[in-house]
């Protein structure tokens, strides 16, 4: 009889989730992650946080996988969802891993991816926020080229807005920020001393050139990003922006 009772149990204690097993997920989802294949990742990382809820560095690389994901749907109402969905992991992230660069920055991408979507007054809220979690990012870790890349997309679209927009800008921010496609270019310089094969800290570059009135530079600095391999999953994307920059200055 005891033999009866005694398996059961051993049986019940050898099929509980163990650390290995959560190991074995993210790992798996890192390989899907590494070839920017975010449904397959999902499938490993969601599950991973269902055995470990309170893992920073997972949060973020399940907000990165939503992030990624909405340049694969159609609908503007689903882009946005997805995008708040990876928010509310990145600030889980935050609360839970505050001193760490990739927290404050996966805060920042998807406010940043959030932005188009939002209205005038919204997306100036949205870009204080970025600010915010931007400069946080760097102060933790001045050699992560994707925050300055950041830091200089702000100074970009806070420079070179106008109208009603810098109006909103000036009652939510209180006065409006020193911002200057100077301190852009500066920052897209420092990203690219950082990350040289990142081909989308070249194009905003060379953007940046652009609405300086910079054209020669301008033109010369976004057809080095265009001739650039695609690496990630925003690329052709990027080089379709700064494609409509070239022609518009030619």
């Amino acid at each position: 009889m005891k033999s009866l009772i005694i398996i059961p149990i051993i049986c019940l204690f050898a099929t509980l989730p163990t650390r290995a097993d959560y190991s074995s997920l993210v790992a798996q989802g890192d390989v899907h992650d590494a070839k920017e294949e975010t449904e397959p990742a999902l499938q490993f990382y969601l599950p991973a946080e269902k055995l470990e809820p309170n893992h920073a560095d997972l949060l973020v690389k399940i907000s990165r996988q939503y992030a990624l994901r909405m340049r694969d749907l159609p609908k503007d109402a689903d882009k946005i969802k997805t995008v708040r969905t990876a928010l509310s992991y990145a600030e889980r992230a935050v609360v839970l891993a505050p001193n760490e660069c990739d927290t404050h920055l996966s805060v920042a991408v998807c406010y940043g991816k959030l932005t188009p979507f939002l209205g005038g007054k919204e997306s100036i809220e949205a870009s204080k926020k970025i600010k915010l979690s931007t400069d946080r990012a760097i102060k933790l870790n001045p050699r992560s080229d994707y925050a300055w890349h950041l830091l200089g997309r702000w100074h970009q679209s806070l420079a070179n807005i106008g109208g009603t927009t810098r109006v909103l800008a000036k009652l939510i921010y209180g006065e409006i920020p020193a911002a200057s496609n100077a301190e852009a270019v500066a920052c897209f310089k420092k990203a690219i001393a950082l990350n040289p094969k990142r081909l989308i800290h070249v194009v905003e570059l060379g953007r940046t050139y652009a609405m300086m009135g910079q054209a020669e530079e301008a033109k010369k600095i976004i057809k080095q990003g265009l001739a650039m391999p695609n690496r990630e999953k925003d690329d052709p994307e990027t080089k379709q922006r700064g494609q409509k920059t070239l022609d518009d200055i030619s």
